[in-house]
């Protein structure tokens, strides 16, 4: 056995109180165990375990953990190990990918000598030496011209190409065990297709073994042999790949397996972790609305290049959005879709002109009940930005760290002069609190203290305080689990029914797009290259770059049934 883990525990310290240290128990009695020349998937929630669980077998986690058990690598306990033998192992004979590459990667470092560093430092080798081994090492991993993309930046290359390096500097020095943490989650569909078949390659190739840490079990169910499930710290179901899609014996795994979206379903409401436990029906299927909705927003021929920088003092214009137009319907949903770079959410930020005018130019029309937004001013575009908001991606950086939540939503009302006066906008912002599914207690507490699904209901609140007729969502559930996910998508068509909102959701996901969305633009290189209704478009999609992104989301296991 290449790795066991064996009923380990671990704390962190919180404090003390009252004399007392004050420990909270994050992971309670996990065992599983990691074959070579297989892959392991941990999955769960956000708040599970899982990737505290990881962490710990090369202890990497903050220095007010305390860890019991035992983590056998090759029959050595790696929590009796010091740390001069755990810093020779680490990267050499264990190493890890993380979530976001961009926080993995120096930004000071060429890719040169981030990947030459474990080479020189593990394998002895001279700084020639690892260079000619770094470029092979991108070239395997599937960066075009590795010679000339060793000098590089992080900066200068796509995400995608940051998690490729990434990789790239994991398997320098042909690891035994890769852990891989939520390392697709953030990029879109096609790329993390790509990422998901070249680890998949690559364990192959190096005959090592993947502990593969993810949210998303359809991503899980096409890379994984075995699956450990685990909940608030404890292992819920640990089977085979087969057995965990084809008969889950867990309420919890069941649950986690019916929150995804589906290209093939069309529920009126997705199933969140809570009906399933308690047993409730499933939801009906949706209704289609009707097409003779009034047209609230029309775009006609949207434009927006930006100018980089070219030599010393020259530029030129690079054209991120070309031609775009489209109409959206009273209390209808407009999800737009494409790859990274696509212009998606240049496209959305561009109609809301949130981009700055020196950037580059903006051009075509904006209607908004007969009046173009791109060309309005003064008082009449301040009066209009309350009737179009914006929801970020990440929940974490589009709320201030330093307002309470009372203080977020009342800032937007004061603003605008929604309100008599301090009274009633209270009471407006607890009653938008109640709608999102958070009580009058939020209001004292900052950001910090929720979690990336609270926070996003916050952010839809704080838009919801100014009445809105549109709202933007910008990748606004890619950020979070399926089960908050699922959540944040039920309460998004529950206030679109009451309060007759229209969408445009900018998104990389088309199973959520298809559950979500009336009608899809397919965007890519800044064109529009195919719209329709989406039931049509999912079914019989015209586009060869469509096919393409239908045929990149993940599906889940789909070997032979389970025995």
């Amino acid at each position: 056995m290449l790795l066991s883990i064996q009923d380990l525990k671990v704390a962190f310290r919180m404090g003390k109180v009252d004399g007392v240290m004050q420990r909270q128990l994050a992971v309670k009695g996990v065992s599983f165990d990691v074959p070579e020349n297989s892959t392991v998937a941990l999955v769960g929630e956000s708040g599970s375990g899982k990737s505290v669980t990881a962490m710990s077998v090369l202890n990497l986690l903050p220095s007010n953990a305390e860890r019991q058990g035992r983590i056998l690598f090759q029959g050595r306990d790696l929590l009796q190990t010091g740390l001069r033998e755990l810093q020779a192992i680490r990267g050499k004979d264990i190493a890890c990918v993380f979530q976001d590459p961009m926080s993995s990667l120096n930004p000071v470092f060429d890719v040169a000598t981030q990947i030459c560093e474990p080479l020189m430092k593990h394998m002895g080798m001279s700084r020639r030496q690892a260079l000619v081994r770094a470029e092979e090492l991108l070239h395997e991993v599937g960066i075009p011209e590795p010679k000339r993309r060793l000098s590089a930046y992080p900066h200068e290359m796509s995400g995608g190409q940051q998690q490729r390096v990434m990789i790239a500097v994991a398997l320098a020095c042909a690891p035994k065990l890769l852990i891989a943490d939520e390392p697709t989650t953030a990029l879109d569909v096609t790329i993390q297709r790509q990422v998901m078949e070249l680890m998949a390659r690559l364990k192959e190739s190096h005959k090592m073994s993947l502990l593969f840490i993810s949210h998303d079990l359809g991503v899980v169910g096409e890379i994984s042999d075995q699956v450990v499930v685990m909940r608030h710290g404890q292992v819920r179901e640990n089977a085979p790949v087969a057995r965990i899609f084809n008969a889950p014996q867990d309420a919890y795994t069941k649950a986690l397996l019916a929150c995804r979206p589906s290209l093939t379903e069309n529920p009126a409401r997705l199933m969140v972790i809570d009906d399933h436990i308690a047993g409730r029906a499933a939801a009906n299927e949706a209704q289609a609305k009707s097409a003779d909705a009034p047209v609230v927003l029309e775009v006609k021929g949207l434009r927006k290049s930006f100018w980089l920088k070219q030599g010393l003092f020259g530029k030129r214009e690079f054209k991120a959005v070309k031609d775009v137009s489209f109409q959206l319907r009273k209390g209808h949903t407009l999800g737009v879709v494409g790859e990274s770079g696509s212009g998606k959410t240049t496209m959305g930020l561009a109609l809301l002109r949130l981009h700055e005018q020196t950037s580059g130019t903006l051009s075509g029309q904006v209607l908004f009940e007969g009046r173009d937004l791109l060309t309005m001013g003064g008082a009449d575009w301040q009066q209009m930005r309350r009737r179009i908001q914006v929801v970020f991606q990440n929940p974490y950086a589009s709320l201030n760290p330093r307002f309470t939540i009372a203080q977020t939503l009342r800032e937007p009302m004061e603003i605008h002069g929604i309100g008599r006066d301090d009274a009633e906008r209270e009471a407006r912002a607890v009653a938008l609190l109640h709608k999102v599914g958070l009580d009058e207690s939020a209001m004292a507490k900052y950001p910090h203290e929720f979690s990336g699904g609270q926070r996003q209901r916050i952010a839809i609140a704080r838009c919801l305080t100014l009445q809105p007729e549109v709202l933007v969502l910008d990748e606004a559930v890619s950020a979070l689990d399926v089960s908050v996910q699922a959540q944040v998508l039920n309460l998004l068509k529950d206030l679109q029914d009451e309060f007759g909102l229209s969408y445009i959701f900018i998104s990389h996901d088309l199973a959520v797009v298809k559950f979500i969305s009336d009608e899809v633009l397919v965007m890519q290189n800044g064109d529009v290259v195919e719209q329709a209704a989406t039931a049509e478009l999912i079914k019989a999609p015209r586009q060869d770059y469509t096919r393409r992104l239908l045929g990149a989301v993940p599906r889940g296991y789909a070997g032979p049934s389970a025995p």
